[in-house]
């Protein structure tokens, strides 16, 4: 091959590695979870009990939001640790929980959960969210600033960076 045969060959490789990971990147699936800095509007809706909520995220104040589904087996392990850090919570820390799908029949006489529940407002709030995937824990600053967060089962150490006391 002569030189500039092979200067015309690794060009076209490289325009090709260019273009297809450019491709890749536009491929890419959407996130699955918010990211830190995301903005979490104001909203409002129905806690389980039929009660209407509004969360708002005031000047100084921390909101952990804890998604789950009831049909989510990886969810029924972080009940209990999520009921664990609410217990210990500290007092200025606003905690809820964030139903995603409709419970079967019996849920809540067969699983304790001590913090409150409420409705996901609907799919169209939780895909502009990038809420995809569950058991997803979200701490949240004022504004809604999402400030940290971590999904699937967390041990309790991780947990407890989540739930600290506000700052």
């Amino acid at each position: 091959m002569s030189r500039l045969s092979l200067s015309h060959v690794l060009a076209a490789v490289a325009a090709g590695l260019i273009a297809a990971s450019g491709a890749a990147a536009q491929a890419l699936p959407p996130p699955t979870t918010p990211s830190k800095g995301d903005v979490i509007p104001v909203f409002d809706t129905l806690g389980v009990d039929g009660k209407p909520w509004k969360l708002d995220f005031p000047r100084g104040s921390k909101t952990v939001f804890l998604f789950f589904m009831s049909s989510c087996p990886s969810c029924h392990k972080m009940i209990p640790e999520w009921n664990r850090a609410y217990e210990r919570r500290p007092k200025d820390l606003k905690v809820v929980g964030i139903l995603l799908d409709q419970e079967p029949p019996g849920f809540w006489g067969t699983i304790a959960i001590a913090f409150p529940v409420l409705r996901a407002p609907g799919r169209e709030f939780l895909r502009s969210l990038n809420v995809n995937r569950v058991p997803l824990t979200l701490r949240v600053g004022e504004g809604g600033r999402v400030e940290d967060l971590t999904l699937g089962v967390v041990d309790p150490i991780r947990l407890g960076e989540l739930f600290a006391p506000v700052k």
